[in-house]
């Protein structure tokens, strides 16, 4: 296929020598390099490469596809996903993909399924060798090369130490008749069992020129991968049973690849399966398939020429001469062509004249996959959302409006660092913010405006607190490194006053003052709003003690120092400091990696992991297993178990826990008794820590990428969701996102950007604003 008008003329120095194919997320180009080898380059759509979370997928595509190296799968030669538009090149492969080979040439003959499946069995075994999931194998991602299959687009898969991602519904997800049960029901759980059980698809399609799980709708496509017997109709009785095992709805039940590679070796040679047995003619691509961002490379073109036919006689078919190259997604059949009506068609029937129980629930799930996002292109949440709270509105500081301000301004020198970026509200009128890549910044929070800056570097903590016309926050000297508090004044900025602190601790306000460390870390030392210093209580002997404050009152945990001076994580001595002096009253001793979570009636409250060991692989989440809640007048110490140890990152609000766990999943724990209130999978992942509105009794959370999500509190239901914002920064990917209410406001960080929207009319997206 030529070059279109509007087709840049080369591609990361590979001169374009004509399309091979077009997706929903991109073109697939075949490129020649200066040493005239040929590539097929993948290019971002324009509109995609401004899209920061579709950015951060194709990185990990290119990440993916770079590990895995073997004989049937296409090797990535070169690729810049940072470009303007992203693209990557793999080695170009001659060749039609599968569902143009069985479209063209119906089913494939038994020596030709044999070699396909052990092909693909090999692919996978280099694919899940490297750790990867591939999670998208279907007839368009499998090139039928003459030496044999090749597994491409990766543009779905998933590195088992990666970083995962938000779910974008409807954009990226698979191809319902070739995804597993598991796919469907937890799309980031997935194990390489979800490929075999691809792989029994892909190999009855190619055996009787549908797949075996065959509809016109994917919501009942996903309804039967869930929940029905696979259609084995016309599949030679000697690969049978070996599609049905790596068919089973549980994964471990699937045969291994090891054991599948033995059994398709054994096959013997069948004929191909008549054209009568199959459902259809039509390819399983059509009104089912979700599309993903892939393209296969498609067939030779005048540009590329086939490979010749040398040695042995091809594996598969030779593909029928066409006068131009069929596009790379499976079209929908000419209207000429005779069908057979197909299984899904029939139950959707029953489905809709007879409202069966069980397909309802199965349609519930099935859309809840795979129903288009609203919110995605146009940035509108849920109309219902906005319907719902049409009856209560918000109360909003005095003149709001969305707004939206990016606060990245040109600094010299490393930030300061705390990894807490994000604002502090203060009297429902105005916020503090800092962050990467900006200073300290006073927001109005009914505009977004920048009323001022202060400071130097950029600083990755928010600020300390505002009480009483201070706003404190902090300093690092240039040079020698030296930290302090700051105190300054909320209307001109100046500074009141600042004291040196210790650099490896940080700075907490109780009731009265703020409470730090001294630069020795030798002693606890309170200050007061004028900066005198109230009073100093000396950290146990040998023994580095963080500033804490629960319920308003002044504590420390004390943990033995390490090597450097720093503490270890644990076990922790929890000392009350009085007041009037700083006396101090040792309470407990907590175990290591205990973590704290506040304070319930004046109570403060710890959490207590499962185990305490150490473990550095990439991405482990410690479980915990029970509460500790400790009385400050009696010392009388309460355990609360948990039920089930649970995982997640915990916040503590209203008397609830809220555990957030990197893939989205949240988990209510009443604090009180221990009891899981309710478990809720969001498919919204890097979730900040939530916070509570009562007004509506809903929980608030934003992703690093901007997108916002509201949870019931009663069940934990989604009551909307919003877009991701467009460009929300380069600090984004790295930034933690952090919400606040100011009244009822919702006011969200993501990378450098600050946000604001209300909570009854999300689907209202801010405007830019540029900071000053």
């Amino acid at each position: 296929m030529p070059l279109a008008t509007g087709d840049p003329e080369s591609i990361g120095g590979y001169a374009l020598l004509g399309r091979l194919g077009a997706g929903g997320m991109g073109v697939v180009y075949l490129g020649r390099a200066a040493s005239g080898r040929q590539v097929a380059i993948k290019l971002v759509h324009e509109q995609y490469a401004q899209d920061e979370e579709f950015r951060t997928r194709f990185r990990q595509e290119v990440a993916a596809a770079r590990r895995v190296s073997g004989a049937f799968t296409a090797p990535v030669v070169d690729a810049d996903p940072e470009a303007d538009r992203p693209w990557m090149a793999t080695l170009y492969v001659p060749g039609q993909t599968l569902s143009e080979v069985v479209r063209r040439n119906g089913p494939l003959s038994g020596r030709e399924l044999r070699t396909l499946g052990l092909g693909l069995v090999e692919a996978l075994r280099d694919i899940h060798r490297a750790g990867v999931v591939h999670r998208d194998l279907k007839p368009a991602n499998i090139l039928m090369a003459e030496d044999g299959p090749r597994v491409i687009d990766f543009g779905i898969s998933r590195a088992v130490d990666s970083q995962t991602l938000t779910v974008t519904i409807g954009r990226v997800l698979g191809t319902p008749p070739f995804m597993s049960p598991e796919q469907l029901r937890s799309p980031r759980g997935v194990t390489g069992a979800s490929d075999v059980f691809s792989l029994g698809s892909l190999l009855v399609y190619a055996a009787r020129g549908s797949s075996p799980f065959e509809s016109d709708s994917p919501y009942l496509s996903g309804y039967q991968v869930m929940y029905e017997h696979p259609t084995l109709e016309g599949v030679p009785e000697p690969l049978r049973p070996i599609a049905g095992r790596c068919l089973a709805k549980e994964p471990e039940a699937r045969p291994g690849l090891d054991e599948l590679h033995r059994m398709l070796r054994e096959l013997p040679d069948f004929p191909a399966a008549s054209p009568s047995a199959a459902d259809s003619s039509t390819t399983a691509h059509g009104p089912g398939a979700v599309d993903s961002p892939g393209a296969a490379h498609g067939p030779a073109t005048p540009h590329g020429p086939a490979m010749a036919a040398v040695g042995p006689p091809p594996a598969f078919p030779a593909p029928a001469p066409a006068p131009t190259p069929a596009p790379t997604h499976d079209p929908q059949p000419p209207a000429s062509r005779p069908t057979v009506p197909r299984r899904g068609a029939r139950r959707r029937l029953v489905v809709t004249t007879a409202g069966v129980a069980l397909a309802v629930t199965g349609l519930i799930v099935a859309a809840a996959v795979f129903a288009p996002d609203m919110t995605d292109s146009s940035g509108d949440a849920s109309a219902t959302a906005d319907a719902a709270h049409s009856q209560q509105p918000a109360s909003l500081p005095k003149g709001w409006q969305p707004w939206r301000t990016e606060l990245r301004v040109g600094t010299e020198g490393p930030p300061l660092v705390y990894n807490e970026p994000g604002c502090a509200p203060e009297d429902g009128r105005t916020l503090y913010c800092g962050g990467d890549g900006f200073t300290v910044a006073r927001v109005d929070a009914a505009t977004g405006h920048v009323q001022w800056r202060w400071g130097t570097r950029p600083q990755l903590a928010r600020p300390i607190g505002v009480r009483d016309g201070i706003v404190y926050t902090y300093r690092e000297s240039e040079g020698d490194g030296e930290r302090f508090v700051v105190a300054l004044d909320v209307a001109t900025r100046k500074q009141r006053w600042e004291r040196s602190i210790s650099g490896s601790a940080s700075v907490r306000m109780f009731r009265g003052g703020v409470l730090t460390l001294s630069p020795d870390a030798r002693e606890l030392v309170a200050y007061g709003p004028s900066g005198a210093r109230l009073w100093q209580s000396p950290a146990p002997e040998g023994k580095f003690c963080e500033p804490t404050t629960l319920a308003g009152a002044p504590y420390g945990l004390c943990a033995p120092s390490d090597s450097n001076g720093l503490a270890a994580e644990g076990p922790y001595d929890l000392l009350r400091l009085e007041p009037p002096d700083g006396r101090q009253q040792h309470l407990t001793t907590l175990p290591r990696k205990a973590l704290t979570l506040g304070a319930v009636q004046g109570k403060p409250l710890f959490l207590i992991p499962q185990t305490a060991k150490e473990v550095y692989d990439s991405g482990y989440e410690r479980p915990y297993n029970a509460m500790v809640r400790m009385d400050p007048r009696t010392g009388e110490i309460t355990r609360i178990p948990l039920k089930r140890p649970v995982l997640g990152r915990p916040t503590l609000l209203h008397g609830t826990v809220y555990f957030v766990r990197p893939n989205g999943t949240v988990t209510a724990v009443a604090a009180d008794s221990g009891r899981e209130l309710w478990r809720r999978a969001t498919e919204t992942e890097n979730l900040s820590e939530p916070v509570l509105s009562q007004r509506y009794e809903q929980l608030y959370f934003a992703n690093r990428f901007g997108r916002l999500l509201a949870l019931n509190v009663d069940d934990g239901k989604e009551a909307w969701r919003t877009a991701a914002l467009n460009d929300p920064g380069t600090a984004a990917q790295d930034a933690e996102p952090r919400v606040v209410l100011v009244k009822d406001a919702i006011v969200a960080t993501a990378g450098d950007t600050v946000f604001s929207v209300r909570p009854d009319r999300p689907s209202v997206h801010p405007s830019v604003r540029p900071s000053s």
